[in-house]
This record gives structure tokens, sequence and C-alpha cells, in this order.
């Protein structure tokens, strides 16, 4: 799933309106704070977009893409709104003729001043990805702070135009939508829309742990391959966490999500959940599905990886073209729902399941693929879930052998990660200084 147009559109747009109303104000005052001025006001705009993006409302997805997609799109939302408040920070915006300062633009100026400051700490501990991840959420829940402390300064700082003018208008919706969005963030997660699930399975496996629940009332309504936040009551860890559903769809509206060990959380998840627990859950989100009416499909999983493909294999029926499935594992006897997987091959005599033992077996390559799948690769339509490398890797090599890119599907879930700019990082260390 890529990302959808119109929220690229809606995103370029926000950023360029303002420039319209530029032109006569330049032929008055200094260009160059003008173009200050333009920089805070687009990371205003910027940073209300991703707060916004941040709410996981149902729109968001509609408008911008899976979940996955949206949190990327957030992501550089950020990073560019910090690049903007630098430079605004840097280049002069102040302008004669604009009147006399009083108590409340001294206000605006320092509200500025803490504002920047704050981006610059909560950005460098969100690209400093060992710090904990509860601990990184906590902190990125007064980001919102921040944002208010921006949107004051912007009203209330001397500037070249009213914010009864259109263009103070304009932005001062997009100050108002922010504010609002991270009003609904912080509120209880009870008056947020939840479902209520009793754990009614707990399967302990050597590498993950299936959780299996009932709804209390209304089940939620999920496609095969989609996921959810989870919040597990009464285990010391309130925090939601995503999960694929690695169960398909049905009747009895239970879900099962399982939990790889992966780190701090998932390591004490299996200890501490317990039959009857109650779980709220927050969803469904994602938008990795697979296309209907295929004549072959390839599923490629790695490790925890192969959660949506198992929703898949429940949900898939005799009348469905041929599917294949690499299922890599470190050790056989370690894969998470194999034997669940095997006896669906056993029913199905379109669905095929290829243990890759990575212990006794090269790294997966597309020669092995396409020697093994049992049809034409142009044929093909290709769904990976699995680390970063590995994907780049296969879809490079599967692009030779006749399934290019438009085909190779994907779903690059992290709440968290790194920027990826080095520079950038040293840039914000050394403004710390």
């Amino acid at each position: 799933m890529q990302f959808k147009p119109i929220g690229l559109a809606i995103v370029a747009a926000s950023l360029i309106v303002p420039m319209i109303w530029l032109p006569p104000l330049a032929a008055k005052f200094d260009s160059v704070a003008l173009f200050s001025q333009y920089l805070g006001m687009a990371a205003l705009i910027a940073m209300s977009l991703g707060q916004i993006i941040a709410t996981r409302l149902g729109f968001v997805e509609r408008i911008f893409g899976g979940l996955d997609r949206s949190y990327i799109l957030h992501k550089w939302l950020g990073t560019g709104s910090m690049i903007a408040i630098l430079l605004h920070d840097t280049i002069d915006a102040e302008m004669d003729g604009l009147g006399r300062e009083t108590l409340l633009t001294e206000f605006a100026e320092t509200a500025g001043e803490i504002s920047l400051y704050g981006f610059l700490i909560l950005v460098v501990i969100t690209i400093t990805t060992f710090i904990p991840y509860h601990l990184w959420r906590w902190t990125h829940k007064i980001i919102g702070g921040f944002f208010v402390l921006s949107a004051l300064h912007y009203w209330l700082i001397l500037k070249p135009f009213s914010n009864g003018d259109p263009i103070g208008i304009f932005v001062s919706v997009f100050c108002a939508l922010g504010i609002l969005a991270y009003v609904y963030k912080i509120l209880p997660r009870s008056m947020h829309p939840t479902k209520a699930y009793e754990i009614n399975d707990i399967k302990l496996e050597v590498l993950a742990t299936a959780i299996t629940m009932t709804p209390t009332k209304r089940a939620l309504k999920h496609r095969a391959g989609q996921f959810a936040f989870a919040t597990f009551d009464g285990i010391g860890m309130n925090e939601p966490h995503p999960f694929t559903i690695s169960k398909a769809p049905d009747a009895s509206g239970d879900l099962r999500m399982t939990v790889a060990s992966l780190g701090d959380f998932t390591n004490a998840l299996a200890s501490r959940v317990k039959l009857g627990g109650k779980v709220k859950i927050e969803g469904p989100f994602g938008r990795f599905e697979r296309k209907r009416g295929l004549a072959a499909e390839l599923w490629i999983a790695a490790g925890v990886g192969i959660t949506p493909f198992v929703a898949w294999a429940q949900s898939l029926t005799d009348k469905d073209g041929l599917v294949t499935l690499f299922y890599c594992v470190r050790d056989a006897k370690d894969a998470a729902h194999l034997t669940e997987l095997q006896r669906i091959e056993g029913r199905l005599k379109n669905f095929r399941v290829i243990v890759h033992d990575s212990q006794i077996q090269s790294r997966l390559n597309a020669d092995q693929i396409v020697n093994q799948m049992g049809f034409e690769a142009t044929n093909a339509q290709a769904y990976f879930c699995g680390p970063e490398a590995m994907r780049k890797s296969l879809a490079k090599g599967l692009a030779i052998k006749g399934i290019p890119q438009r085909k190779f599907h994907f779903e690059e879930f992290e709440i968290r990660s790194g920027i990826g700019l080095r520079a950038l990082a040293r840039l914000l260390l050394k403004r710390l200084q």
C-alpha cells in the first residue's frame, strides 16, 4: 500500500497556499524576514498535520493511506517542521514598522524560545531509538504542549498581517486543528473508541505467545491482515501496543494476537497475561490486504511476520488461485503457527507452505523462490512481511525475475524509528550545546 495521492496533495497545498498572500507583503516589508516568518507558519502547518495523523482516527487512513505509511508521513512532517523552525530561528524575522512591543509580544517571544528548545529535546529523544518505548511515548505526549506554545507565539507575535486577514485565518485554523488533535490524544483511554475483550486462551511457543480473546460486548470488525492496538489491563504495563491480528474474521468475533519476544514489553507480556484478563482494543488499522481473484500469489514471511499470512491462509478457499508461502525461520521447530498452516495446506490443493530454515539453508534469495514457487513469476503478485533489509534484497531480486516493484506489496510499520539523517542528529545535538 502506497501513500494516497490525495493525502500528499493536501499536505502540499496546505504548505503552498500561504505563499499566495506573500507577494503583496514582500513589496512593503523585508523579504528575508518575511521568508523567515513563512518558515514559521509552514512549521506550524506541518506540525498540525502531524498531530492530526497521530490521532489515528478513521479518516487518517482513508486520506493518507495505511497507518504504516501515515506514520512515515507523520515522521517526515515532524522532521521538516523541525528544520523549518531552526531556519526560522536562524533567519531574523523581525521587521520595522510593525508597532511597539508589549508584554504580550514579549510573552510570545518567550513561548517561541521554550517551544524551540522543547522540540529540539524531544526530537533528539525520538531519534535516539535505544531509549525504552514507554519512556519515549511519555515524552512524546508533551510535544503537543510545545505546539500550543508555538501557536501562542504565532498569534501574539508582531507580524505584517493580522490574525483576521486571510493568511492569518488560514494558519490559525491549522493551529486550532492541531490543538484539538492534541487534546483528543491526551484524553483518558476510556474516552477513546475501543472494544472490550477478555482473554480466553494463551498458547506459549518458543519465541512467541498467541493470545486469543473474546469480545465482552460488540466485536471488532476487521479484515484478514489488519492490526490493532491492544492495552492489557492489570499487568502493570498500560500503554497500548500494535499487534497484527493472526486470525481471520469469523462469527465468534474472537481475536488472536501473536506476540514475539522482541523487547521489554513483549518479553514481560508472556509471563504477566492471564486467562480472564481484560484487554482494550483500538482499531482495526492497516491496508495490507491481498487482491482477490489473482491467478497466483507469492507470500514471503520472516519470523513474526507470519501473522498476517496466517489470517490470510484461514480465509482461503479452493476457489482462490495458486498460493505459495515461504516461511523463513531460524529454526523450524520454533516456527509459530506452522502446524496450523500445514493443516490448511492439507485441506487446500491451491496452497503450499515452504519452510526455509536459515540454520541449515542459505539465506533466502530470488532464485530459490522462483525455482520453488510452482508458477511463473510474471503471473504472480508478491506479498512480504519481515525485516527491511530482507525485503529490499528480495524485491530487487524478484524484479529481475519478473515481479516488478508495483507487484511487490508490503507493510512498513514502525511507530518509532530514527529519521535516517545522521547529519540532522548532529545538528540538533550541536544546537543544544
